[in-house]
């Protein structure tokens, strides 16, 4: 992801939680990194947050979670969409190494 992307990805995360200032970029930069780190381990494999908005709108809830001190309960209200980007990874991924 390039330094562009993650400082448009800062902004949207920005812009769904409301804030308006700029102290805690530092800090919702670092949230946003742990925050793909987990998708990453959860598909074992690289999301796209750029270009596919659906992972998009699925990381600005992650990141809603967290800043509300809710994150236990993102996987459980959040299954079927966890599950569904789990299958779209690996469909491509299926699809991309020849397999299907």
């Amino acid at each position: 992801m390039t330094e562009q992307e993650k400082n448009d990805l800062l902004n949207d995360v920005k812009s769904y939680l409301r804030i308006t200032w700029n102290e805690e970029d530092e800090d919702l930069s670092k949230m946003i990194d742990r925050n793909i780190a987990y998708f990453k381990t959860v598909t074992g494999s690289d999301v796209d947050f750029v270009n596919d908005g659906q992972n998009r709108q699925l990381l600005l809830d992650r990141c809603r979670y967290v800043r509300n001190h809710a994150v236990e309960e993102f996987e459980e209200n959040f299954r079927s969409e966890i599950m569904n980007l789990q299958f779209r990874l690996y469909v491509v991924e299926e699809t991309t190494n020849g397999t299907t």
